[in-house]
């Protein structure tokens, strides 16, 4: 996406402030959308977010009109990111936190409405920002560093640019993209690119997970687990589950046939489908007649191995965090 302006970016809309801004709203849109979901990781997040920032620019626009709109609009939704990370870090959160699964077609996510500068300049694919395990890797960097490397090593922002939006100096902008980036590198080191082989070998071990525990094939489930196999689930406070991560095969394992077997003894029907999430194949479920507290809709995203096998599954049960996966 990058922070350079496209041709024929409006200038002077403001003559008709609000009929201005609309049609401004609906060019740049999808490309701040982007950028507030990667930031925040939620989607009913990055919807909130990008209308705030459509009415500070009918609130309290740019005093230079003849600019561009798309370096000042990622400027405000990128300083009311960062505030909502830093509230989100004071409340705390009921078990562990997942993103928010969308459907990378919304928004341009899939790469296309935002590629406006060159590959060379980005650390990191538009496609693999968006992955579960990337954002999940963001989330151990301050909301200062987490601008920073998204500006720079996913937006191909200058050095100038990444100064320019979030207010600080050009040294300030270096010296935290050095700290980003050793944090990202436990990351860097298993690098999960949603390349053709790696969404291939996502679909079939999800599948043949999925089959084995419907048909309490547990041998061929656990064969489908690599040994260190990490599980979270996000269910916001909401719903039942899990409120910490569970490591390790016999123990996930455990979780998953236990979950199937009360799904199979509860749901009056259950529709199981894989999609397109987040760049990788992911299972999407919906059961009708389950009791309260316990979830009729999940999504769960796995991470495979070299081999085949889920290192992780992460899934997400709380309503407001599904609100975009179609």
């Amino acid at each position: 996406m990058g922070l350079r302006a496209d041709q024929g970016e409006l200038a002077g809309a403001g003559r008709s402030e609000e009929g201005g801004v609309e049609s401004i709203y609906r060019e740049h849109r999808s490309a701040i959308w982007g950028v507030c979901y990667r930031m925040t990781g939620c989607a009913a997040d990055a919807d909130d977010l990008v209308q705030a920032t459509f009415v500070r620019a009918i609130e309290r626009p740019p005093s230079d009109r003849s600019r561009p709109w798309r370096p000042w609009l990622v400027k405000v939704a990128m300083n009311l990111s960062r505030d909502l990370l830093r509230r989100r870090r004071r409340r705390g959160y009921v078990g562990p936190w997942l993103p928010s699964p969308v459907e990378v077609e919304r928004a341009g996510l899939d790469g296309e409405a935002l590629e406006t500068g060159e590959a060379a300049d980005r650390r990191y694919g538009l496609l693999e920002s968006v992955t579960f395990a990337f954002l999940l890797a963001l989330e151990v960097l301050t909301p200062q560093q987490r601008a920073v490397l998204l500006l720079r090593d996913v937006f191909g922002a200058s050095g100038q640019e990444a100064a320019e939006a979030l207010g600080i100096s050009d040294d300030r902008v270096r010296a935290t993209l050095v700290r980003a980036r050793r944090a990202m590198a436990a990351y860097d080191g298993a690098r999960c690119l949603p390349d053709e082989a790696t969404r291939r070998r996502t679909r079939e071990a999800l599948e043949r997970f999925m089959a084995c525990l419907a048909l309490g094939d547990v041998e061929g489930a656990g064969a489908l687990l690599a040994e260190d196999v990490r599980a979270l689930h996000d269910g916001g406070g909401e719903f039942l589950s899990a409120l910490k991560p569970l490591h390790g095969r016999r123990r996930v394992l455990g979780l998953y046939v236990g979950l199937a077997e009360k799904l199979q003894r509860q749901a009056t029907s259950t529709r199981l489908e894989i999609r397109p999430l987040n760049g990788l194949p992911a299972l999407h479920m919906e059961a009708e007649g389950m009791p309260p507290r316990q979830a009729g809709r999940v999504v769960v995203i796995g991470v495979v191995d070299e081999d085949g096998r889920l290192r992780g599954l992460h899934a997400v049960l709380s309503t407001r965090k599904l609100s975009a996966a179609g």
